[in-house]
């Protein structure tokens, strides 16, 4: 990503971006010299937005640049799709691979978060299934599911059933549960499958008392070169601040954990009346061994012009100048301390523990 004001597109993931980088515009010595600036600063720029070559990648990062271009209709927006490393590795776990950024590494730089999709994830059923939910389903049944997070939970609440791997992008785990008999049923995040068009696929949600859900599952993320503050200014227009506030709680609570996708960590949150409440969780791999506690904070802050030298300040790595720099500090001091709390309950075990044995699998 080395032409000035590029940037990335992408979300409805199964994990968050680390949303670290380094290098803007003015360190790319073959960049071309600065065009006319308007209002805006980008004004007479060609933004090249990077994504995924995956269908849903493409269809997210088209509803990003939509946005954008009736917002600057005077720009050129030009779609860069590549390849990720989780793309490329097909035939291994997710959470065997050992990357924290497997669908992200190629394209992080700085991540800005825009309104959040439901974050719940959902059952599609093989279709001789359809009609049923998960505590109907025979006894041994068999679902398929690449999430250590989704199968620690599910395997506690519904013992009688079997789980077992799943990968590929929506439309090949799809295409693997109905011409096959492998699987009854696939756990599959919400928002994907509304973005794809297919929500009629969903046989049953899984609200937060079944399954919580990922950290920023369901939040679509624009990411920017770091110090890139033309285009940081530009895709501010994109900030829902209530989702920045959940996912800035979220991210805050996975990084004291050290978590990833090689350990089960799951989270819900609420923001109602002003008070942001986090709900966050550890399992074992089985689900046998586990976490859970509840915190909230108030993130009732006016916002104040913040211009200066910290206009560009990061939380967990989302930079979201259109949301109060208050509120930000009491979303992220949240999940710290609701992870702080965990670990002084013995998090770190049950977490050491689930990713030794995941290595040995």
């Amino acid at each position: 990503m080395a032409e000035p004001g590029t940037g990335a597109a992408g979300g409805g993931r199964d994990r968050a971006g680390n949303g670290t980088g380094s290098g803007g515009a003015g360190d790319d010595p073959g960049a071309d010299p600065p065009l006319p600036q308007g209002e805006n600063g980008v004004e007479g720029r060609a933004v090249r937005v990077g994504t995924r070559r995956s269908q849903l990648a493409r269809i997210q990062t088209d509803s990003v640049v939509t946005i954008l271009r009736e917002l600057y209709p005077d720009l050129h927006f030009e779609i860069v799709a590549m390849s990720t490393t989780g793309d490329k590795i097909l035939d291994t776990a997710l959470s065997k691979i050992g990357e924290k950024s497997l669908f992200t590494k190629e394209l992080e730089n700085a991540l800005e978060k825009n309104e959040r999709e439901n974050p719940l994830d959902a059952v599609v059923f093989h279709p001789k299934n359809c009609g049923k939910t998960l505590s109907l389903l025979p006894e041994k049944s068999v679902i398929g599911t690449s999430s250590l997070r989704r199968a620690a939970q599910l395997k506690k609440k519904f013992p009688q059933l079997q789980f077992r791997d799943i990968r590929g992008n929506l439309n090949t785990r799809l295409k693997k549960l109905d011409e096959k008999e492998d699987f009854s049923a696939i756990i599959l995040a919400a928002a994907g499958l509304k973005r794809m068009g297919w929500e009629d696929r969903i046989g049953q949600l899984l609200g937060p008392e079944d399954c919580l859900y990922a950290v920023g599952q369901g939040a679509l993320a624009v990411e920017v070169r770091a110090k890139d503050q033309e285009i940081l200014n530009m895709v501010s227009a994109l900030h829902d601040t209530d989702t920045v506030l959940c996912c800035i709680a979220e991210r805050a609570f996975m990084k004291r954990l050290e978590g990833g996708c090689s350990v089960p960590v799951a989270v819900s949150t609420l923001l109602k009346d002003g008070q942001l409440y986090l709900t966050g969780a550890v399992y074992s791999l089985d689900g046998s061994d586990s976490l859970k506690e509840t915190m909230q904070t108030s993130v009732n802050y006016p916002h104040q012009n913040e211009d200066g030298p910290n206009d560009d300040v990061q939380h967990v790595g989302i930079t979201a100048k259109s949301v109060p720099n208050q509120a930000q500090e009491a979303a992220e001091n949240l999940g710290v301390e609701l992870a702080n709390l965990l670990l002084s309950k013995g998090a770190k075990h049950i977490l050491s523990v689930a990713r030794q044995l995941n290595d040995t699998r």
